[in-house]
């Protein structure tokens, strides 16, 4: 998406991050780091924003807490 216009999202949270053995697993289906957790919010997350052209990605926080971050595209040429 380098050079296209898109439109980002950001939410940063102050709890208790992503252990970085868990941050390349945390967008697979069924994954979860949570005891009553079902897994599939972040990979539902993931397949809605690829399907409309985006990324999905998480950052560990330099204090507590994650960023999760988005960004799709503002138009996608269509062809006919």
């Amino acid at each position: 998406m380098a050079g296209e216009k898109a439109v980002r999202v950001e939410v940063r949270d102050s709890g208790a991050g992503i252990n970085e053995a868990d941050m390349g697993k945390i967008f697979q289906t069924f994954y979860t780091t949570k005891p009553s957790g079902m897994g599939i919010g972040l990979s539902v997350s993931r397949s809605i924003i690829e399907s409309h052209h985006g990324r999905i990605w998480a950052e560990p926080n330099d204090g507590p807490g994650a960023t999760f971050a988005f960004a799709i595209p503002c138009a996608v040429e269509r062809t006919v």
